[in-house]
């Protein structure tokens, strides 16, 4: 069966709190959260979520990059799940591109990310995976590891100019819009 959650929108409170650690991923609850979380992504355009999104105040995150309306260049891998994750840039070199986020529609602004990162997580089979990330990857797993410090992607823009609403962002690139 599938679970699609409501997603939480900017000024709810669990978007600024700090998650909490995963203790037991084989708990029947953590396995659902994952579940819900998977189902609730797929049902979007979007290319990644954490479970504060769903206002679960917990340390799990999954990355599931694909093409899409809202990102049409963006690479297609499998969605992978993320549970207490950690990264080091692997090098000070930023670079800023577009972001929107399922829990702030409409906007998108331009961020500063590190470019490689080393990352860190333990998957849904209790492994730890240590791998290395780059580009719009390393964009998403940073964006999504935001919300689990209680940040979003607007508390990173240098600059209010680089906001901007995402109808005029599809204009600007010829990107349609949803």
């Amino acid at each position: 069966m599938t679970t699609i959650a409501e997603i939480a929108q900017l000024g709810a409170k669990v978007l600024r709190l700090k998650a909490e650690a995963i203790s037991d991923i084989s708990d029947p609850e953590t396995q659902q959260l994952i579940k819900t979380l998977k189902d609730t992504l797929a049902s979007t355009q979007g290319v990644g979520i954490a479970a504060p999104q769903i206002s679960v105040s917990k340390q799990i995150i999954i990355i599931a990059s694909r093409p899409s309306s809202r990102y049409p260049h963006a690479p297609l891998m499998d969605p992978t799940v993320m549970i207490n994750p950690s990264f080091v840039a692997l090098s000070d070199s930023t670079e800023k591109d577009w972001e929107g986020c399922l829990s702030i529609p409409g906007i998108r602004a331009l961020v500063p990310r590190f470019k490689d990162i080393q990352i860190t997580y333990t998957d849904q089979l209790n492994n730890l995976v240590e791998t290395k990330l780059e580009d719009f990857v390393a964009r998403i797993f940073q964006h999504e590891f935001d919300h689990l410090e209680g940040k979003v992607y607007l508390d990173r823009v240098k600059n209010n100019q680089d906001i901007i609403a995402e109808s005029e962002y599809f204009k600007i690139f010829s990107v349609p819009p949803l």
